[in-house]
């Protein structure tokens, strides 16, 4: 019982540091970012040019990535397509052990 009850704390306490680290990245995503915004509207005749938003876009992104996998969110390899590819798998190997019957 009590490695039991040890395993559910080190899932638990793995899945806050998990948070932790999302909520932190997230916090420093939205300090630089706006830091640098603010700097180039200061300093740029002409602020809405794309060349401005490559480092929001490309580290929104992985962001992105990192909130899906913390929350454990993937819209293309999700639970539904592991349970899938389970049964293809378990369906396939009825059928070849039904080939030696």
């Amino acid at each position: 019982m009590e490695n039991f009850n040890k395993e559910k704390y080190d899932r638990a306490k793995k899945q806050v540091d998990e948070l932790k680290g999302f909520y932190i990245h997230l916090t420093i995503y939205v300090v630089i970012n706006t830091f640098i915004l603010i700097n180039l509207y200061l300093h740029s005749d002409s602020f809405w040019r794309w060349e401005h938003f490559i480092t929001l876009g490309a580290w929104g992104i992985g962001l992105l990535f990192h909130a899906s996998k913390t929350f454990g969110f993937n819209p293309f390899l999700g639970k539904d397509w592991e349970e899938r590819q389970i049964q293809k798998f378990i369906d396939e190997d009825k059928e070849e052990m039904n080939k030696f019957k």
